[in-house]
């Protein structure tokens, strides 16, 4: 036991410096990824073409509604870039390797983390992706190759509704000065003279026709992401605590308690939380408000229950055929392809004659962690799998005594 807490002491003493030394250069090589160069691309193309578009349509040197749109065009556009690189180089706030609470008796109340050898926070989760447990956590954003979380919530959200208004006036703009270019000369025989002399080449409209697409596509996709960020920041309630809350309203159902939200300070308090003129977020991420009746621990203490709950619900299957770990086994069947599970949780690939404790289910799908001969500084596999490849191991001995036990009820 003291050579395997010295162990853990050490790692995280050399985790900490780690991060020390490296937490502002992770954040600039944060950027060199596909999802924040995509956007970046994104933002850049659809600014461009639009000032090209506008300057002919609206020119700002000859009309004051001109110079108005191209102004307003312009600072939302600023306004996005600002807030993704504040979204992107805050980061979501993570917790410290190896965190305890202040109070040593509440740990009992808290979960374990064996990824980051430390105790979870109040409204804490470990991504996988970041490899640390991130501060109030709502989802891991591919576009900023960061989690949205306690610290970034805020210029995310700015991020959102300033890309969702710039991209609005974008394919005003570029709509109109589509209709104008590609009916430029029924307007110049036509026309009352009055009109915008749009001249479009080949390949400036395309590049009109790109951006149109990206700036409606930007509009629909990122219009529903902010509301449902809008909900989630009014009820105080992240992605991940929607589906806690759902599990404990289903836990509870045939009880004569309930789970209150210990979050939910009413609709304008949870706003301001979040939604400030710095879009800096209130409060240090590891200690809340919470409403009358509850405490600190309410949240994870229920989530304890929820584990626990889940260990009793978890079966034991063995693999009879090995798995690849590929999101499209052909091998396993034409069913399995056409129905995978809607999420982007790993496959994970297995041997056969490997144990895996299972604990969801689905038609052709299961999820599970893989069985560990040595649990010493072993890490968890867990991930999805396709249903033929594994049996349900029943315990015999279980069995047997089952049996037994209704003999003897026979016998009486």
């Amino acid at each position: 036991m003291h050579v395997l807490g010295y162990r853990r002491h050490n790692k995280i003493i050399e985790r900490n410096k780690e991060e020390s030394t490296t937490m502002s250069s992770t954040s600039l090589m944060r950027v060199f990824h596909w999802g924040p160069m995509v956007a970046l691309f994104i933002i850049k193309w659809v600014t461009l073409i639009t000032l090209y578009c506008s300057s002919m349509l609206w020119p700002p040197a000859e009309s004051v509604a001109g110079l108005v749109f191209m102004a307003t065009f312009l600072g939302f556009s600023s306004l996005t870039l600002f807030h993704f690189s504040c979204s992107l180089a805050t980061g979501p706030g993570f917790l410290p390797a190896g965190w305890q609470p202040s109070v040593a008796s509440a740990a009992s109340q808290l979960q374990w983390c064996s990824a980051c050898l430390g105790y979870k926070a109040p409204r804490s989760h470990h991504c996988r992706r970041c490899g640390r447990c991130v501060l109030k956590m709502d989802h891991h954003c591919p576009w900023i190759n960061t989690c949205v979380g306690h610290r970034n919530h805020g210029h995310f959200t700015a991020f959102l509704a300033s890309a969702i208004c710039g991209c609005s006036l974008a394919s005003v703009c570029l709509s109109m000065s589509l209709y104008y270019g590609l009916n430029r000369t029924w307007y110049m025989y036509y026309g009352t003279g009055q009109e915008p002399q749009v001249v479009l080449t080949v390949w400036s409209l395309l590049a009109a026709l790109f951006g149109l697409g990206l700036a409606l596509g930007v509009v629909i996709a990122v219009g529903l992401l902010l509301v449902f960020q809008v909900k989630s920041i009014l009820r105080n309630q992240t992605g991940i605590e929607d589906w806690i809350m759902e599990k404990a309203t289903y836990r509870h159902r045939k009880t004569d308690t309930q789970f209150v939200w210990p979050y939910n300070l009413g609709r304008l308090a949870n706003l301001r939380q979040v939604i400030t003129w710095s879009c800096r977020t209130q409060g240090d991420g590891i200690t809340w408000q919470v409403v009358e009746g509850t405490d600190q621990y309410t949240l994870t203490r229920e989530q304890l229950k929820q584990k626990e709950d889940k260990r009793g619900r978890t079966r034991s299957y063995q693999i009879i055929l090995a798995y690849s770990g590929a999101w499209f086994p052909l091998t396993q069947g034409i069913s399995v392809c056409c129905h995978p599970p809607c999420t982007d949780e790993p496959r994970i690939a297995l041997e056969e004659g490997d144990m895996v404790r299972v604990t969801r289910w689905k038609k052709y799908w299961l999820y599970g962690e893989v069985v560990q001969v040595e649990q010493v500084q072993q890490v968890r596999v867990r991930g999805w799998f396709p249903r033929r490849c594994a049996v349900e191991r029943v315990d015999h001995e279980d069995t047997c005594v089952l049996a037994r036990q209704g003999e003897d009820k026979k016998d009486k």
